[in-house]
């Protein structure tokens, strides 16, 4: 038998030698945070703290009155300057995947517009419906918490199957059910009266919970525009640069040639750097 360590390997097969651990375990790693711009001003987001409640009123006055505060972004804002969603396509696109269609054989399931910031509700805790914009972290973070939002609290839930429930409040108008994929495959009829005809029937109950990346590096970005070129820079730890680039711009309404995304080292990922999130367009737009 032949010693596999002994035959000399061509590149199948070869062993890589890790080339960035020197560079990273050293400090000079280039995450997002590590990018710095001359007069350099910094974002604190205002979060709900509701799962579902409707924005009567959102008062700035107190924040913009605030020392080094250079600006108050709203929904009202993000309407105003006509931006629009981040675009995203979660419908599968392979022969092999199963096909995803919307309830009553409606073949375009709903997608709910992801806006930089809402103006009408928050829906879900932690969903940012203000940003504010100051000359240091330390000014953009007080003049946050001065911000003053005027909520009504709406009903919801948190179990899924308690969603599709006769009186469960709806997330999105347009869907009042909270059913947004109703998909079938294979033949309905016969299988169910294979079921009907077998002499035992077993079932099972598969309960999944909630899962999400929870990565070493926040989610950081850094924005910059320039004016003489017009053109962005987004600084931003993600996946897939020219993906972002493209989600950047559309949501901008401008063209992709405007747009530049940098992205070097990314702490973690695993899905979860792979699309745009709010604060990427945001730290650009404002």
């Amino acid at each position: 038998m032949t010693n596999p360590a002994r035959l000399d390997l061509t590149a199948v097969g070869q062993p890589i030698q890790r080339k960035e651990d020197i560079r990273l375990l050293t400090g000079k790693g280039q995450f997002s945070d590590d990018f710095s711009l001359p007069r350099q001003a910094y974002a604190a987001m205002v979060r709900s703290p509701h799962p579902h409640a409707r924005i009567i009123a959102i008062d700035e006055s107190a924040a913009r009155a605030m020392p080094g505060v250079l600006a108050v972004l709203t929904g009202a804002d993000v309407a105003a300057d006509k931006l629009g969603p981040i675009p995203h396509d979660p419908l599968p696109k392979t022969k092999f995947d199963m096909k995803l269609t919307g309830p009553d054989g409606n073949k375009a399931p709903f997608i709910g517009p992801h806006l930089l910031l809402p103006a009408d509700k928050a829906r879900h805790a932690g969903e940012a419906v203000a940003m504010v914009v100051a000359v240091t972290l330390e000014q953009a973070l007080d003049a946050a918490e001065a911000v003053d939002v005027a909520w009504e609290e709406l009903p919801w839930v948190s179990k899924t199957l308690k969603a599709l429930g006769a009186n469960a409040p709806a997330v999105w108008d347009e869907v009042p059910d909270n059913c947004f994929i109703e998909t079938w495959f294979g033949d309905v009829r016969a299988t169910n009266q294979a079921f009907a005809k077998a002499d035992h029937v077993i079932g099972i109950e598969i309960d999944i919970p909630r899962v999400t990346a929870v990565t070493m590096e926040p989610r950081a970005a850094l924005g910059h525009y320039d004016a003489t070129s017009d053109r962005y820079t987004v600084y931003a730890g993600s996946g897939g640069a020219v993906r972002q680039k493209a989600e950047i711009a559309s949501i901008l309404g401008i063209a992709q040639e405007r747009v530049r995304v940098l992205s070097f080292d990314v702490g973690g990922n695993f899905g979860a750097r792979n699309r745009c999130y709010v604060e990427f367009a945001l730290v650009a737009w404002a």
